[in-house]
């Protein structure tokens, strides 16, 4: 028997993730926008988030949560971090018992700390929770190009019976049972991204942005390591693999975030232009919380909050990475 999908969001990567189930399964998306609605439902298109696309014309669109959720077999939450709890609430009452629900999202709630399996968990308990994650620039799947990856779920038999959702024939879905390592990737590689789209700005120059990306990478892997993922799965899609796609391509919204403000833009302004959100800002105000309480050091991610938060200047970021005591590649720093 064939799952029906709900998918609840209408932003870029959620609309590509229900063209992408709607190729394998009965699929309908909620979008706050009746326009968007009305767009994909008459046109097959979603010229705001992915100009000149054409989405699987069996994908159907509403604008009732209801009516999204009520008779699917598997809901899939495209919402960002911050505004996940709120959906989530307005969708509870309609979701059927023991519906799995697959995050999308690339952040942490700020205020909790929570990852957005934590708040399926806490809002919907016995409901089987996971994550959809990995170097996944939405407009180059739409447009054909070959791509990989990781449904994390505890459960593996429900991951695996997911995992036929979301795979097509570009588009190879694996599975990983450390749903908190695949997770932390996919939310702390984000600053990452900024802090390499502030050296792009500044012309920092290829090897800035390698060493960025490496020493980056050595930095979530300890804060995600200590919070309870899994060190292997920092070096496979949901780490690595999201981590080089994020910080390299000018996809990337907190790439582009970084780059703007490497160029000399303020935050506001950055923030004001553009259409989509870019989870890394708010985690990173998460994640400074998260390296104290778990005592890790993470000089770059610091930085790039100071950009962000504190009046820092991007010149100020890499003079304060570079006057630290350089040690041993395994220590932090």
């Amino acid at each position: 028997m064939k799952l029906k999908v709900g998918l609840l969001g209408g932003g870029s990567w959620g609309t590509t993730v229900a063209s992408l189930t709607a190729k394998n399964s009965e699929t309908i998306l909620w979008a706050r926008s009746k326009e968007t609605v009305d767009e994909i439902n008459e046109k097959h298109s979603n010229e705001k988030y992915l100009p000149q696309t054409k989405l699987h014309k069996s994908l159907k669109a509403s604008y009732s949560i209801r009516e999204t959720v009520e008779n699917a077999d598997v809901i899939v939450m495209g919402i960002p971090s911050q505004n996940f709890r709120e959906v989530l609430q307005k969708a509870k009452p309609y979701i059927r018992p023991w519906v799995p629900i697959i995050s999308l999202a690339k952040g942490l709630e700020m205020g909790t700390k929570m990852r957005m399996t934590e708040i399926v968990e806490q809002e919907m308990p016995g409901h089987p929770a996971g994550v959809l994650t990995g170097p996944n620039l939405a407009k180059e799947i739409h447009h054909g190009k070959a791509a990989a990856a990781v449904i994390a779920m505890v459960d593996e038999t429900i991951a695996k019976r997911l995992q036929q959702i979301f795979s097509t024939g570009l588009f190879r879905v694996y599975t990983n049972e450390d749903v908190i390592g695949c997770e932390l990737g996919g939310a702390l590689k984000n600053i990452v991204a900024i802090a390499t789209g502030m050296g792009d700005g500044a012309n920092a120059g290829d090897n800035t942005r390698a060493a960025i990306i490496t020493r980056g990478l050595a930095e979530l892997t300890r804060l995600g390591v200590a919070m309870g993922g899994k060190s292997r799965t920092f070096a496979g899609l949901a780490g690595m693999g999201d981590l080089v796609a994020t910080c390299s391509s000018d996809k990337s919204r907190n790439h582009y975030v970084g780059y703007q403000l490497g160029k000399g833009k303020c935050l506001e302004q950055i923030i004001e232009e553009m259409s989509e959100v870019a989870e890394g800002v708010k985690t990173a105000k998460v994640v400074m919380e998260l390296a104290k309480d778990y005592k890790v050091e993470m000089p770059i991610s610091t930085e790039v909050y100071k950009v962000l938060y504190e009046g820092n200047t991007v010149n100020d970021a890499f003079r304060g990475l570079i006057l630290r005591e350089v040690g041993s590649e395994r220590e932090p720093g």
